[in-house]
């Protein structure tokens, strides 16, 4: 007979730069299926200013890379009690923005960007969240196809979407496309799609462009 408790846990998270909560604007980004915040986050550090701070949030299930030692990587979910995952996720993400944005005098802008399995995440927790994003980027990723369009059209009325892909990305197969594609439909917002030349990572010159609001 199968029980659920729920108990304290504790759970990790980088920053670009040690805050001084007068920053203007905050960029939560989530990372990809395997990777760490810790080196996630020194991908976002050229763009750290004294307004602008970084985010990044550390997936709570980990798993070791290859085999049963050696690099070890991190993840929002599996197929394994999937929803429990995603519950989790949200407490998590939730409890840090609070933890964050309580110590700012004046509330700074909150811009969001999940890579690769991040974006899944980073959709379905923004999609509920009580605050307001300026700016939603999905990359190497797309939105969470469980995604409850007529909460998310609400959330995202004034919310800038990106995705960015990789025009030698071979993880995201056409059939990824084609759904999300159906799903953007469905949901009604306009949403700005940019390509950069490489594959499934960031890149630096198109990543420059979407922080600084050049494109």
């Amino acid at each position: 007979m199968k029980q659920t408790i729920r108990f304290e846990y504790e759970a990790h998270y980088h920053l670009s730069q040690e805050p001084s909560y007068q920053e203007d604007e905050i960029w939560l980004v989530l990372h990809g299926y395997g990777q760490l915040a810790e080196f996630f986050v020194r991908k976002f550090k050229p763009f750290s200013t004294l307004e602008r701070l970084f985010i990044a949030p550390e997936g709570t299930n980990y798993n070791y890379l290859e085999g049963f030692q050696g690099r070890v990587g991190a993840n929002w979910m599996t197929k394994h009690e999937r929803e429990t995952a995603i519950a989790n996720n949200h407490r998590l993400l939730d409890g840090l923005m609070d933890t964050i944005l309580k110590n700012y005098p004046k509330q700074p802008t909150v811009h969001v960007l999940g890579f690769s399995q991040g974006a899944a995440t980073a959709t379905r927790w923004a999609s509920r969240w009580e605050g307001k994003i300026s700016t939603l980027v999905l990359w190497a990723g797309g939105f969470a196809l469980d995604l409850n369009l007529e909460i998310a059209r609400d959330a995202f009325s004034g919310t800038r979407l990106i995705l960015a892909l990789g025009e030698k990305d071979d993880i995201i197969s056409q059939d990824n496309i084609v759904k999300q594609e159906e799903l953007i439909a469905s949901l009604g917002k306009p949403i700005r799609r940019l390509y950069y030349p490489s594959g499934h990572e960031l890149d630096t010159a198109l990543l420059q462009k979407i922080i600084n609001r050049q494109i």
